[in-house]
């Protein structure tokens, strides 16, 4: 079977056999339920009501990134150990409880609770989710298929929250509680999804291993294997590095400064839910056609210039009405659509043969969270200070920087491109040049990560859970 490399990967391949969709069609139901979160259009005015100010709502929020930086760290080596499937459904049940916090304390201190859990929650499924979905279809030898099923699955996700979200406002007059009610609700249905997914060969389900099984050196061991594939891989940490731009910028525009953004242009709390469905119709169109960006430039340039386009449309709101400031915010919404999946893909292709995955897309998610939770102590002094606008600004900039950054390190060799990953001069040359692909053998799976001439064949093992 033939394979691509690139935002158009998936394109040529076969049809999934019915296990793999199976995996396909129970990831979208997860996905969907679990991050089908109703209250996030109307959280900010829901606790300036409940009597919270932008220091402490803010601060919840720095809390919030720096808590799941924490919690990622034993939940990537927990997910590498008792299997990814485990971890969704400890994920969903502890997403559920969180849900439920505000409803029975709507107070700074049962939102702080709220947060908490929730990164609990998240952290529990940010690494195994994608693991578990780039293995199973691996097993199955459909891993062609994991960059459309990724896209679809954020689509669908997105999709749902058009539907829902304007609802918000009328279900908040027959019950103040409703979004978080109904989040709780989204999230058990995500457990049910979590049950019914098929256990991968090879996965532990809490078994204890030959190497250690669940004892405190073999987690400390899966770390230091996670640091140390990081320290041996130059481009796996730079394509990490890159990823920081896309998620904090989508993250504190999309979540943090979504609400004082459309207040700030005289757009009122009534309308926000409308905007944000919007808003995701093209974030979610974007999500689920990766492969409309031309394949004349490798996917890590891709990243860049879709990060560039996000800091230069935060600029641009700051000149704009409210017409103008809606239209820029759906553009945002469809440049971080395509980004998030192709960006994915990168990491995940940079990962080495044989290394903890879940435990290394927990490393990425600590960087992306630690750098959020300086952005939202910002985030909070800014908007204290009325200084929206230099925000938006200063944003962007930083933007700029880093990605100046990135390409000078790209570009000057000092960092080399991994050879066993999406984006290398060889695989970009194959998404170029269609005679350069080379079918997989019937070893392609066992074949070593660094060897260019079956670059497109597939990796062993790569995740344990």
């Amino acid at each position: 079977m033939r394979r691509r490399v690139g935002p158009d990967k998936g394109a040529a391949a076969g049809p999934p056999t019915d296990r793999a969709r199976r995996i396909i069609r129970l990831n979208y139901g997860f996905q969907l339920l679990f991050n089908l979160l109703w209250w996030m259009p109307v959280f900010y005015a829901y606790q300036k009501a409940a009597g919270l100010s932008d220091g402490q709502i803010f601060g919840i929020q720095s809390i919030y990134y720096v808590a799941f930086c924490l919690f990622e760290i034993p939940t990537g080596l927990i997910a590498d150990r008792i299997g990814a499937r485990n971890c969704l459904r400890a994920g969903a049940v502890v997403m559920t409880a969180a849900n439920l916090a505000p409803v029975v304390s709507a107070s700074y201190t049962g939102f702080l609770v709220h947060f908490l859990a929730i990164a609990m929650g998240r952290s529990l499924t940010s690494g195994a989710a994608s693991a578990y979905l780039y293995d199973g279809l691996r097993a199955e030898k459909c891993d062609e298929h994991y960059l459309k099923a990724e896209g679809t699955a954020r689509a669908l996700g997105l999709a749902a929250k058009v539907v829902c979200w304007p609802l918000v406002g009328s279900l908040m007059t027959v019950a103040h509680a409703a979004p978080y009610v109904l989040s709780a609700a989204s999230a058990a249905g995500s457990l049910a999804c979590a049950v019914a997914l098929p256990r991968l060969a090879g996965e532990g389900d809490g078994a204890v291993r030959a190497d250690g099984g669940r004892r405190g050196g073999a987690f400390l061991r899966d770390a230091g294997s996670a640091l140390r594939c990081v320290a041996a891989s130059p481009w796996l940490a730079l394509v990490m590095v890159q990823g920081v731009a896309v998620f904090t910028l989508s993250r504190i525009c999309q979540v943090n400064l979504f609400q004082p953004i459309l207040l700030d242009h005289g757009i009122g709390e009534a309308s926000h839910g409308g905007v944000l469905a919007a808003m995701t119709v093209a974030e979610a169109v974007a999500s689920a056609r990766p492969q409309w960006l031309s394949r004349r430039l490798p996917p890590v340039a891709w990243v860049s210039i879709l990060s560039l386009a996000l800091a230069g449309t935060l600029a641009a709101m700051t000149l704009g009405g409210p017409w103008a400031v809606i239209a820029l915010l759906c553009l945002f919404a469809a440049a971080t659509g395509f980004a998030y999946p192709i960006q994915r893909k990168l990491v995940n292709d940079a990962v080495p043969a044989d290394a903890p995955r879940a435990t290394l897309l927990s490393v990425e998610s600590i960087v992306d969270r630690a750098v959020c939770a300086l952005a939202a102590v910002a985030v909070g002094a800014y908007l204290s200070a009325g200084r929206l606008d230099a925000l938006l600004w200063h944003s962007a900039l930083a933007t700029v920087l880093l990605l100046g950054v990135f390409q000078l390190l790209l570009r000057s060799g000092v960092v080399e491109r991994d050879r066993a990953g999406a984006g290398t001069p060889a695989a970009d040359a194959e998404t170029r040049d269609p005679a350069a692909r080379v079918a997989p053998g019937p070893d392609a799976d066992d074949h070593d990560a660094g060897d260019a001439a079956r670059l497109t064949g597939g990796r062993r093992g790569r995740t344990r859970g």
